[in-house]
Formats: C-alpha cells, structure tokens, sequence
C-alpha cells in the first residue's frame, strides 16, 4: 500500500484503477475502507483513498486533528499520486475536508461531491459530538453508530440479529483515535473560504440525516458559489445504507466533468 510523510504522519492510501483520480475522503470514525463499493464501481478512474490519523493504517503523533492539516494530507496524497488535479468526494468529516480543499487550493480540484458536510458546528451538533465523546469513554460508540446513521430503509430490512452483527463489525472498525477526529468536527468553521470554491460541487444531503440538518445542508449550498443540490433517502451512512445508489449519484457528476 503506497504511503506519504507529512508533518510526523504516515498517511495510507489506496489506490485503485487507471484514469483521472477520484480523491475520496472518509467520514468520523470510519477508514478508507467505507469507500469499496463506489470503488468497484468507479472504472475509468484512479481512486486515490486516504485513512485519516486515528483510522486505519495511517499514524502520527497522536496531537490534535484539524480539518486544515486534513486537507493539507490530501494535498499530499495526490501529490504522492502523481496528480495535479483531483475529482474529490467526501462524507461528512470527509466532506467538510474536501470543501476545504477546494476552497483553499481551487486549482486541484476538478468537481467535488460534499455528502452529510456542513458549514459550521453549531450548539445541537457540538452538544452531539460532547455526546459521541462520552459513548466513546464507556464503549457504547458502535451500538449507537447504527441509530445515528441510518435511516428507515436500513431498519425495514434489518434483523436484530444483522444489526448486532453489524455493532461488532463497528467495535473493530472504531479505533482510539476517533475521539481526535470528533474534536475536528467540534471545531468546523468553513465560512471563510467556501466563497473561494471555483469547481463545479454537488452538495449531496440525506433525507433521514440526525446529524447533519436540513438547514445546515441548505446553508453549505447557498454559500458555494453554483453549487447544485441533491438528497439520497437515507441517513447520515448514506454510502454504507444504500451503496450503490450513492455510488450513482457521485460517479453521475464527477463523471459529467471529464
């Protein structure tokens, strides 16, 4: 698996097919791993897919996570890549990553797709990652993950016995380090450069999202300068609740600027 040094972190990435590259960047809590469906899905690209520190392989001094040091990882990601421009997709921290990086270096990014991002952490969304740090203190994180996630089409299908196979699959999948990542989403602030954004960018919203709210969807659209706007019926785990409908919606646009 390639790898890059930046500022005392090791970054992991994958790297997948041939073609312009699709710079995928993950959500609180999960790897690069969240992104296998849309990558078997995304022929004609090179899919370029980081861990954050405190996910996956990636490592690093174990200090505070910022959503800029993030973005500059990406940066070095498809510097590493051999790229100088990306189609970029994030999930929720993912996103907010990725609108950063559009904001801030407009020239590297070709489109972007936002999904479950937004543009600052208000009271009721700080007051739920508080909330997140706790669940993560007593163990309880992956047995809240699917209640705060999905929407009704994941529970109209689901079994109790799926869903606790599901919370164990979660418990492996959540690391230490995801209470670093949390406090980077307690400390969002994109205002001051979503106006700077240049690319073509689909802000992606869920109709069952408990954490991201519809205002707070329709705030990050209104603030990027022609962005379009499109819902998935699902919940704030849009890309793992309904995979390949998510994986339509974002290969559609980024495929539209080719």
């Amino acid at each position: 698996m390639p790898e890059v040094t930046l500022a005392g972190a090791v970054v992991h990435y994958d790297r997948t097919g041939d073609g312009p590259a699709l710079l995928l960047l993950h959500g609180t809590a999960a790897s690069r791993e969240q992104w296998g469906p849309l990558t078997t899905q995304a022929g004609g690209f090179t899919v370029l897919a980081p861990d954050f520190p405190g996910s996956g392989l990636t490592t690093d001094d174990g200090g505070p996570i910022t959503v800029e040091g993030l973005a500059a990882q990406a940066e070095a990601v498809l510097d590493h890549a051999g790229f100088e421009t990306a189609h970029v997709a994030g999930h929720s921290l993912g996103g907010v990553v990725a609108a950063h990086f559009a904001g801030t270096r407009p020239d590297r990014v070709r489109s972007a797709v936002l999904h479950a991002a937004w543009p600052v952490t208000d009271v009721r969304q700080d007051a739920e990652f508080r909330y997140w740090l706790e669940l993560l203190e007593t163990g309880t994180f992956a047995r809240m993950l699917p209640l705060m996630a999905f929407g009704p089409r994941y529970w109209e299908q689901a079994t109790a016995e799926s869903n606790e196979q599901l919370v164990k699959t979660l418990t492996d999948v959540v690391q230490p380090g995801a209470d670093r990542q949390i406090e980077a989403d307690r400390a969002v602030d994109l205002r001051p450069v979503l106006g700077r954004i240049t690319a073509p960018v689909l802000v992606l919203g869920s109709a069952h999202d408990r954490i991201v709210t519809a205002d707070q969807q329709r705030a990050l659209a209104a603030a990027i300068p022609d962005a379009r706007a499109a819902e998935i019926d699902a919940g704030h785990g849009a890309p793992a609740e309904l995979p390949d409908e998510f994986a339509r919606l974002v290969l559609d646009f980024v495929s539209a600027g080719l």
